[in-house]
């Protein structure tokens, strides 16, 4: 379909290893406004970590690349909740905290409220600009300091 080939210098989890996570942010290329395949197949191979309720609980995040601007991004996002909601998991939305970065309108940029974004142009061959960059830095470290506040809570609960 087109993917780009996998790289040996990128570690590969597997769906046992999810439960390990105190959170996750998943990482979904997009194809035709929604997930590719491929993540299809590994949330389909999640069945027996939905059985036992291993994800239950755990804080999840979204953000996405799209070859496109009308590639999908949101579209993408709020059909990928539905993998999560299936588990359990809390969504935890960028929403709008990353302030005016989310508003500014002088250059094209990937990302919403559901989560950061890029886009990677038709052939895969654009890199994320600053603004992209920026905004998912800031989901990250967003993401980071709720994951933590809930794995507290849970500890100490």
């Amino acid at each position: 379909m087109h993917a780009a080939p996998g790289r040996e210098d990128h570690p590969v989890i597997t769906a046992s290893q999810l439960a390990e996570a105190d959170g996750i942010l998943f990482g979904f290329p997009t194809r035709f406004g929604m997930m590719a395949a491929q993540m299809k197949a590994f949330f389909d191979s999640t069945g027996g970590l939905w059985q036992e309720g291993s994800l239950a609980g755990k804080p999840a995040g979204i953000f996405l690349a799209t070859g496109t601007q009308g590639g999908g991004q949101e579209t993408t996002a709020l059909t990928a909740i539905t993998q999560l909601t299936h588990h359990g998991m809390l969504f935890v939305p960028v929403g709008y905290t990353h302030g005016a970065g989310m508003f500014a309108m002088d250059e094209v940029k990937g990302g919403s409220p559901y989560g950061s974004g890029t886009f990677a142009g038709k052939d895969g061959g654009r890199t994320p600009s600053d603004a992209e960059l920026a905004l998912a830095a800031h989901q990250g470290k967003y993401f980071a300091g709720i994951a933590k506040k809930l794995n507290n809570n849970n500890a100490h609960g």
